[in-house]
């Protein structure tokens, strides 16, 4: 359209005409004369405005859903790092838990044989100065170990301290082949020697061939010359076979350790000895074995007329 004169008329008039509408519309409040216009407004344009919005809603959702599930995704992700969070808290709690009642076992051991001990933990495994049975115990020079002291922890004998640096120390475990502790059998003083193997047992040579012996019987450390490397009275282990002794001067038996070597932890490193030997006073007392049950008799007493009827039964003959 021209910019002339009339189409500016034009524009003028329809604006004030606008204006006017708009000045009857809110004079006119809820009768408004122009309600009946507006209704044919709606009932012609309605449709239109209802497709497009079914047609736009969808796109809307769409959005809205992809925003909602970068929501959800990183919640979901947040309750993840929680609950794994809450596992390895739990399992450190059961671990702490678990490391607390050896360490409690492991004390009242110690007190029970009179023996100043050191606490440390097992922090490595395996081969060590040319050993094949050997752990490292986070405690050396700094904390008072020496080489040739007694580890022990709350079952018995995990063997003794060969070398030690400023914060670890390396110890020989009871089952290494070139391990060799004196025992003293429970009760009958029999004396031996406990050798490694190499795996779980150990095995003992009595001095005494004909010291009598048998399953079950069990056995702790007699103790060394100014009790370096062993004190005296430490828990060894129970013996499980007796070999025969076919006339020798020594007698041989496989005995079964108390100590677990392969779950180690919690140990004790002996820095004062015992003022006297504890002798088998460290050794836990043994269950009472169940006694049988008593056997009860029922006999059937005769009656008050039993022996008479029995009297005057007529003869068979």
């Amino acid at each position: 359209m021209r910019d002339t004169r009339e189409s500016r008329l034009l524009l003028v008039l329809l604006i004030a005409i606008a204006f006017a509408l708009i000045t009857v519309d809110i004079r006119g409040g809820e009768e408004s004369p122009l309600d009946g216009a507006r209704e044919v407004a709606a009932s012609a344009f309605g449709p239109v405005e209802n497709g497009v919005a079914a047609a736009v809603d969808p796109i809307g959702n769409a959005v809205g859903a992809v925003r909602d599930s970068g929501e959800r995704h990183s919640r979901i992700a947040e309750l993840e790092r929680e609950n794994t969070a809450l596992k390895l808290k739990l399992g450190s709690d059961d671990r702490t838990r678990s490391r607390a009642r050896e360490l409690d076992k492991m004390l009242k051991t110690a007190g029970a044989g009179q023996y100043g001990v050191k606490g440390a933990q097992v922090i490595a495994i395996g081969a060590a100065q040319g050993f094949s049975w050997t752990v490292t115990i986070d405690a050396g020079s700094d904390d008072g170990i020496k080489s040739d002291m007694t580890v022990l922890n709350g079952d018995g004998l995990v063997g003794r301290v060969t070398t030690v640096g400023p914060s670890t120390a390396t110890v020989l475990l009871a089952n290494d082949p070139d391990f060799t502790v004196g025992t003293r059998l429970e009760k009958s003083n029999e004396l031996g020697f406990a050798t490694g193997q190499g795996g779980r047992d150990l095995r003992v040579q009595l001095l005494n061939g004909k010291a009598v012996v048998k399953k079950g019987d069990r056995l702790v450390t007699f103790g060394s010359h100014g009790d370096q490397p062993f004190v005296p009275g430490v828990p060894v282990g129970e013996i499980t076979r007796v070999d025969p002794s076919n006339g020798d001067l020594t007698r041989t038996v496989q005995v079964r350790p108390f100590v677990g070597f392969s779950r180690l932890d919690i140990v004790g490193v002996v820095v004062q000895p015992p003022r006297e030997d504890p002798r088998d006073t460290v050794l836990p007392e043994k269950p009472a074995k169940p006694k049988p049950a008593p056997t009860v008799t029922v006999t059937a007493t005769p009656t008050a007329g039993g022996s008479d009827d029995a009297a005057n039964a007529p003869d068979g003959n």
